[in-house]
C-alpha cells in the first residue's frame, strides 16, 4: 500500500511539474497538425468521403484512429485534459506560496553581507537610528518592502514578477477553457443566397453545417438575412485584367422581434446579428430560366445557381424540371459571363464580369419519377431513367442562348428560355461562444509575461555597527533573485549614498 501511495505521489508530482506542462503543450500542438491538412468530418464530410475513396487502405486506419475528427477524438481530449490538470496542479501550489510570501515580511539580513554579489562598506559619523531611517526612506521611495531590526534593514521588491508569471499560467488555463467551450458549443455553416432571396437561420437552410459535440439546434438564434443586391468590380485595364477589385453585398438583416436594418457585407467585414458572425465567402452567377413542358405549362421558372469553374467564372449547373409532363425534363448547362471563341476549346468566358452572357445547355427527358423524399445534389444530374435528346441527324441537342431567347425541344417536348441572370453569394454563419474568453485570456497572458520579463526582483541590505571611536561602520549589500539582471551595482551604490557613505566609499567593494 505504501509503495502504491509513493508511486501515485510520484506520478502526481511529475504530472504537475512545469516541464510536463510544457511537454504536453508541445504534444497538443503536434496532435492538432493532422486536423489542418486532413478533411474533418464535422466541417467537411464530403471531403472525408472523397479522401476515404481515394485512400481506402490508409483511410480506414485514419478513420479508426479518429484522424478525420481530430478535435473530437478521445486521444486529443485526453491530451487536453492532462494539460489542463498539469497546469492547475502547477499553479495552485505556486499561488499558495506566493500569497504566503506576500503576507510575510522580508527575510532577515544575513550575518555576513560581504558574501553577497554586490557589497560596500565605510565609516560615517551619525547615529544608527539616523542611518537606518534614511535607508528605510530610500527603500520605500523605490517600492521596496522593508523589514527593520535594531541594527539592520532588509528589503525586497519584484513580487510583480511572480504575479505576472502566475497570471500568464492562469490565462493558459482559461484559454484552454475558452477553446474547449468554443469547440463543444460552436457551429459553422454555409448557405448560397441569390439576389432577391433570403436566408433564415434554421438547419434546413444550410448547404453545409458543422457543430461541436455539445451543439444543439436550439442554440440557433432566429434571424433572416436578405440579399438585396451584390456588386462586383473587376480590373479592365491591361495590367491584371480580370482581377477582383470590389465585392460588396447590400443586405437586410432582421433579428428576433427587431426591425429590419440595411447593412453592407464585404470580404473581411462581417455582419454580426444575434451573436452570430455572417461572412462573405464567395459569389457567382445564377441564370434565370423558364422551362415549359410538352403540355405548354411552366414546369420551372427562376434563378438556378451555377458554380464557377475558372477565374473568368465559366460556371456549370443543372436545371431540373421534375414536374414537367408528360415527361420530366432536365438540362446540363454552362454559363459564360462574357462569351468568346477560343479555337480548339470552343466557347469560353474571356472576362469574369457579365458583358456578353451566354447559356449553353443540353437536354434530357424521361418518364415521371416517383417522389421518395430523399435529398438530391442540386449541382449534379442523376441520369437514371433519363435519355439525352437528339436532333433528327442523331446529334445531341445543344443550344446556345442569349438573354431573352428560347429553344424549342424536339418532338414537342417543351422549351427552355434564358430570361436573364442574377448574382449569388456564399455566406458563412458561425458562432464561437468562448471567443471572448480566449481572446481576453491571450491578452492578459501577454501582459503577465511582459510584466514577468520586465520586473527586476531584488534584495538590499544594510547593517550599522557602532565602533569604539563613536563612528558607525555601514555595510551595504544587494543581490538579484534572478541571474542575468543588470543595474544591481548602480542600485547598491545609490543605496550606499543614501545611507551616508561618501562617493569613494560607495564605490568600494570588499574582496
Amino acid at each position: 500500500m505504501k509503495s502504491v501511495f509513493s508511486w501515485l505521489r510520484f506520478a502526481w508530482t511529475t504530472l504537475t511539474s512545469m516541464r510536463t506542462a510544457l511537454i504536453l503543450l508541445l504534444i497538443l500542438g503536434i496532435a492538432a497538425i493532422p486536423g489542418s491538412f486532413l478533411p474533418q468530418r464535422p466541417t467537411d464530410p464530403v471531403g472525408v468521403a472523397d479522401h476515404l475513396r481515394a485512400n481506402p487502405g490508409v483511410g480506414e486506419w485514419l478513420n479508426r484512429l479518429g484522424f478525420y475528427d481530430v478535435f473530437g477524438s478521445p486521444w486529443f481530449a485526453a491530451i487536453y485534459l492532462l494539460l489542463f490538470i498539469s497546469l492547475v496542479g502547477c499553479i495552485l501550489p505556486r499561488t499558495a506560496t506566493f500569497v504566503r510570501a506576500l503576507r510575510q515580511p522580508p527575510s532577515p539580513a544575513p550575518g555576513r553581507l560581504s558574501r553577497l554579489p554586490e557589497f560596500t562598506t565605510g565609516l560615517v559619523v551619525a547615529s544608527g537610528d539616523e542611518v537606518l531611517a534614511a535607508a528605510e526612506a530610500h527603500l520605500r521611495a523605490h517600492k521596496y518592502r522593508v523589514r527593520r531590526e535594531s541594527s539592520a534593514i532588509s528589503a525586497e521588491r519584484g513580487y510583480l514578477r511572480e504575479a505576472g508569471n502566475l497570471v500568464f499560467h492562469i490565462c493558459l488555463v482559461t484559454t484552454l477553457i475558452g477553446l474547449a467551450w468554443g469547440a463543444l458549443f460552436s457551429f459553422k455553416g454555409t448557405a448560397i443566397v441569390v439576389e432577391g432571396q433570403a436566408f433564415s437561420n434554421t438547419l434546413t437552410q444550410y448547404d453545409e453545417f458543422g457543430g461541436g459535440a455539445g451543439f444543439r439546434a436550439a442554440q440557433l438564434s432566429p434571424f433572416t438575412v436578405r440579399l438585396d443586391s451584390f456588386e462586383a468590380e473587376f480590373e479592365t485595364g491591361p495590367v491584371q485584367q480580370g482581377a477582383a477589385r470590389l465585392f460588396r453585398a447590400e443586405v437586410t438583416v432582421t433579428g428576433a422581434g427587431g426591425a429590419p436594418s440595411q447593412q453592407v457585407l464585404e470580404v473581411n467585414a462581417p455582419v454580426t446579428v444575434g451573436g452570430n458572425s455572417v461572412h462573405l465567402l464567395g459569389h457567382g452567377y445564377a441564370p434565370v430560366v423558364t422551362v415549359r413542358d410538352g403540355n405548354g405549362d411552366v414546369a420551372f421558372s427562376g434563378p438556378v445557381v451555377f458554380l464557377p469553374q475558372d477565374a473568368n467564372f465559366r460556371s456549370d449547373g443543372v436545371i431540373k424540371a421534375p414536374d414537367a409532363r408528360p415527361e420530366r425534363l432536365a438540362f446540363e448547362g454552362v454559363f459564360l459571363p462574357t462569351a468568346g471563341e477560343d479555337g480548339a476549346n470552343g466557347m469560353v468566358s474571356v472576362f469574369p464580369d457579365v458583358l456578353n452572357p451566354q447559356l449553353l445547355v443540353n437536354a434530357w427527358a424521361g418518364p415521371p419519377k416517383a417522389e421518395t423524399g430523399m435529398p438530391e445534389n442540386v449541382y449534379s444530374l442523376d441520369k437514371t431513367g433519363l435519355t439525352q435528346l437528339t436532333k433528327p441527324n442523331g446529334d445531341p441537342v445543344r443550344a446556345g442562348l442569349a438573354v431573352g431567347t428560347s429553344y424549342e425541344l424536339p418532338d414537342g417536348r417543351g422549351s427552355i428560355s434564358f430570361d436573364g441572370w442574377k448574382r449569388w453569394t456564399k455566406l458563412q454563419i458561425s458562432n464561437t461562444p468562448g471567443g471572448w474568453l480566449t481572446l481576453g485570456s491571450v491578452m492578459l497572458a501577454v501582459l503577465g509575461m511582459s510584466i514577468s520579463l520586465s520586473v527586476k526582483p531584488r534584495r538590499l541590505f544594510v547593517r550599522a555597527v557602532p565602533e569604539p571611536t563613536g563612528q558607525l561602520t555601514i555595510s551595504v549589500a544587494g543581490l538579484d533573485r534572478v541571474d542575468g539582471r543588470e543595474g544591481l551595482a548602480a542600485e547598491v551604490r545609490a543605496f550606499a549614498l543614501a545611507c551616508g557613505l561618501s562617493d569613494s566609499e560607495a564605490d568600494k567593494e570588499e574582496p
